[in-house]
C-alpha cells in the first residue's frame, strides 16, 4: 500500500493495515488506500473474521499469474504439461470432485421466496433454504479464523464485458491460489474493475477451502479442503456468497455458477431481464444471414458441443459468444440482447476429442488447466475418448496418480474432470463475443438426454407455451452433480441446480417479459439422443445438427411452408429437414409421438409441477399441460 504525501510528492510504501482485534495485517500486494470504502469494509471484515496471515490484492496480470503457478509448481499442486504452452494438470482431494448440491442453500427471510409450495410430504429439489438466522450459526461454526496461516487474495472481477451496461462486478475474497488462477481465466479479472465500480454495489464473493495453519486434517494431492464441513450459501438480499470446504470450480469460482446463475436471477428479477444456464452461438447460412440463438441444455448434454459446432453441411458458419451462461434483456427496440458474462470455459474432459469438438480442443492447447484428468508420459492430458489421438501403448497416470493404460479396467479420468481455458483462445470465437451492446437473440433451445418418445425438433406454439415446454425439461442423469439414482432427471429450463428463487416465481417472470413491442424469441425443444428398440442412436449428432438448427432459422424467417401442428408443438413436415447424404436415419422413428408414451409423460410433467412447484405453479403452464393430454386422449 503507498501513501502519498502532497507537499514533497513524495510516496511512502506502507506495507500493512490495522485492522480492529486484529492488529497489524501485511500487504503483500497491492494498494489498499486504492480500494473504495465499501471494498476497505469488505475486506477488513473478512480479515478480522477469516485472520489470513496477509492481504493480495490480485490485478489479474501475467505476471502475477507466472508467480502463483510458480509457487504451486513447487508444492506440487499443479503438474507442468510439457507437451504444451502453460498447460497445467491439478489432481484435486478425491473427495472434492464436483458440485455438492445437498450442501448448497439459499438464505432469505421468507422461506417461500426462495422455494415454492411443494406438495405435502414430498423433498423439494428445486433450490435448498435455510433461514439467515440458521445459517449463521452454521458459518460462525466454519468461518472463524478459517484462513489462520494462510494469504487471503482480493480478486475484483467483471462478469461480462468491464464496463458494459449488461456486465456486473463482484469481489472474492479466497485462500485458494488454485482459485485465484481458475478466475483470472473464467472471468475478467483487472484493475480496470476498481474504475467501473467507483463506490457502487458489488456481489460479495467469500471462499476459504476451510483448512487453517496448523492443518488437523491429512491433506492429499497438495489439496486443502474441508469436505465434511462444505457449505455453499447464497444471500440474494446481501447479494452475497459464503462458500466453505470445497476448492471444485463450481463450488469455489464464485463468478460462475454461484454469482452468474443463483445470484444474478434474483438481480434479473428485480431488474428485469435474464440470467440462464444457456450457450449463445451465432450460425451464418450459405446466403450469408447470421442469426443468434440460446441454449439451455442440463450439464453434460452436449451444450460446449453445440456452443462450438463444426457444421456437417458445406456452406454454414458457426460462432461461438458463449458456452454455457447467458445474460440477456430487451433493448430499447424490443430486441433480446445477450452477452456471455463469463471469460473462460469450464468444460467437462472426458468425452470432449477432436470428432466430438474440435474446436474445444483446439481452445485448451495452452493457457489452461486440467483438473483430475489423467496425464500420458510424454507430459500430455488424456481422458475417456481420446483413446485415438495418443500413441498406441503410451503409459498413462490416472487422476489418482497410478501407473494406467489404454484397455486396463476402470476410469483414467475422473467422469467430471475439466478443462478451464480462455475464450479468447477459441478459434470460432465471435468477433462480438464481448460487444458492450451484445448481440440479438432470436431463438432460445431447451433440450436433453431424452431416449425414447422425443422427437428431434419441436416448436412452440407461443411464448406461453415455450415456457411449459422449458419447465418440463427433463434427461439422464450426469456426473456433473451428484447421482440420485433415478435415471432421467428433471431439470426444468436447465436450472435445477441453479435456481436463485421460487421455480413458480421464475417461470411466471419468463411470462411477464412477453410485452407489446418486444420481438419475442421463438422457443424450441431438440432432442439428439432419441434411441431405437437396440439401444442405437436414431440421430447422427455432432455436425449434423446443423440440419435441425437449419430448419430452426427458417421458422425463425418465418417459412410457414414447413411445418404441420401435434399436441406437443409444431413438428417440421416430412422432407423439410435436409436429410441429403445421411444414411439410414428414419424419420418417421425420429418424429414419432407415442400416444401411451406421451399421455404419461403429460400426466408425469403436471405431477412434478403439482409436487415440487404446487400453487406457485402459473396457472397457463397447468392449462397447457391439460390441453396437452387431453390431445393425445383423442388419439387413443
Amino acid at each position: 500500500m503507498a501513501l502519498r504525501n502532497e507537499e514533497d510528492n513524495l510516496v511512502y510504501e506502507v506495507h500493512e493495515i490495522v485492522v480492529q482485534r486484529v492488529g497489524h495485517v501485511p500487504v503483500a500486494k497491492g494498494d489498499f488506500t486504492h480500494l473504495s470504502k465499501k471494498v476497505q469494509r469488505f475486506v477488513a471484515h473478512c480479515v478480522q473474521q477469516f485472520k489470513p496471515r496477509g492481504i493480495y490484492i490480485c490485478d489479474g496480470s501475467q505476471e502475477e499469474a507466472d508467480e502463483i503457478i510458480h509457487k504451486l509448481l513447487e508444492r506440487g499442486t499443479l503438474t507442468r504439461l510439457t507437451k504444451y504452452k502453460n498447460n497445467y494438470l491439478c489432481r484435486t482431494d478425491p473427495e472434492d470432485v464436483a458440485r455438492v448440491e445437498s450442501k448448497t442453500f439459499i438464505c432469505t427471510q421468507n422461506k417461500y421466496d426462495t422455494v415454492p409450495h411443494v406438495r405435502e410430504g414430498v423433498q423439494g429439489t428445486l433450490g435448498r433454504w435455510m433461514s439467515p438466522e440458521n445459517m449463521k450459526k452454521e458459518l460462525d461454526a466454519r468461518f472463524p479464523s478459517c484462513m489462520a496461516g494462510r494469504m487471503m487474495y482480493v480478486i475484483p472481477f467483471s462478469m461480462g464485458p468491464v464496463g458494459s451496461p449488461l456486465s456486473k462486478i463482484g469481489v472474492q475474497v479466497t485462500d485458494s491460489n488454485y482459485v485465484l488462477l481458475c478466475m483470472r481465466i473464467m472471468t475478467r479479472v483487472s484493475p480496470k474493475v476498481w474504475e467501473v465500480l467507483g463506490d457502487g454495489d458489488f456481489v460479495k464473493c467469500i471462499h476459504s477451502m476451510g483448512c487453517p495453519r496448523p492443518v488437523q486434517r491429512r491433506v492429499k494431492n497438495h489439496w486443502p479442503c474441508n469436505p465434511e464441513k462444505v457449505l455453499i450459501t447464497h444471500f440474494p438480499e446481501e447479494r452475497k456468497i459464503k462458500s466453505f470446504g470445497s476448492g471444485y470450480g463450481g463450488n469455489s469460482l464464485l463468478g460462475k455458477k454461484c454469482f452468474a446463475l443463483r445470484i444474478a436471477s434474483v438481480i434479473a428479477r428485480d431488474e428485469g431481464w435474464m440470467a440462464e444456464h444457456m450457450l449463445i452461438m451465432s450460425i451464418t447460412t450459405p446466403k450469408k444471414k447470421e442469426y443468434f440463438v440460446a441454449a439451455a441444455f442440463p450439464s453434460a448434454c452436449g451444450k460446449t458441443n453445440l456452443a462450438m459446432l463444426n457444421p456437417g453441411v458445406p456452406g454454414y458458419k458457426i460462432q461461438c459468444v458463449g458456452d454455457d451462461i447467458a445474460w440477456m434483456r430487451f433493448d430499447d427496440s424490443g430486441v433480446l440482447r445477450g452477452i456471455n458474462p463469463e471469460a473462460g470455459f469450464f468444460g467437462v474432459a472426458p468425452g470432449t476429442n477432436m470428432k466430438t469438438n474440435p474446436n474445444a480442443m483446439l481452445t485448451f492447447q495452452e493457457n489452461s488447466i486440467f483438473t483430475n484428468v489423467a496425464e500420458t508420459a510424454d507430459g500430455g492430458y488424456y481422458w475417456e475418448g481420446l483413446e485415438d489421438e495418443v500413441p498406441k501403448g503410451i503409459g498413462i497416470t490416472t487422476w489418482l496418480g497410478q501407473p494406467w493404460h489404454i484397455g486396463h479396467g476402470g476410469k483414467s479420468a475422473h467422469p467430471n474432470s475439466r478443462f478451464t481455458a480462455p475464450a479468447s483462445q477459441c478459434p470460432i470465437i465471435h468477433p462480438k463475443w464481448e460487444d458492450p451492446k451484445g448481440v440479438p437473440v432470436c431463438a432460445i433451445i431447451f433440450g436433453g438426454r431424452r431416449p425414447t418418445g422425443v422427437p428431434l425438433v419441436i416448436e412452440a406454439k407461443s411464448w406461453a407455451h415455450g415456457v411449459m415446454i422449458g419447465a418440463c425439461v427433463k434427461s439422464e442423469a450426469t456426473a456433473a452433480a451428484e447421482h440420485t439414482g433415478k435415471n432421467i432427471m428433471h431439470d426444468p429450463m436447465a436450472m435445477r441446480p441453479f435456481m436463485g428463487y421460487n421455480f413458480g416465481h421464475y417461470l411466471q417472470h419468463w411470462l411477464d417479459l412477453e410485452k407489446p413491442g418486444r420481438k419475442m424469441p421463438k422457443i424450441f425443444h431438440v432432442n439428439w439422443f432419441r434411441v431405437d428398440e437396440n439401444g442405437k442412436f436414431l440421430w447422427p449428432g455432432f455436425g449434423e445438427n446443423i440440419r435441425v438448427l437449419d430448419w430452426i432459422l427458417r421458422r425463425c424467417d418465418g417459412d410457414d411452408s414447413i411445418w404441420q401442428d401435434s399436441p406437443i408443438g409444431l413438428l417440421p413436415k416430412k422432407g423439410t429437414i435436409n436429410m441429403s447424404g445421411l444414411s439410414d436415419v428414419r424419420e418417421e422413428d425420429l418424429f414419432s409421438l407415442p400416444t401411451h408414451y406421451w399421455l404419461d409423460d403429460t400426466r408425469e410433467s403436471r405431477r412434478f409441477l403439482e409436487d415440487q412447484v404446487g400453487s406457485d405453479t402459473p396457472a397457463i403452464i397447468t392449462q397447457l399441460l391439460d390441453q396437452q393430454e387431453a390431445a393425445f386422449q383423442k388419439l387413443k
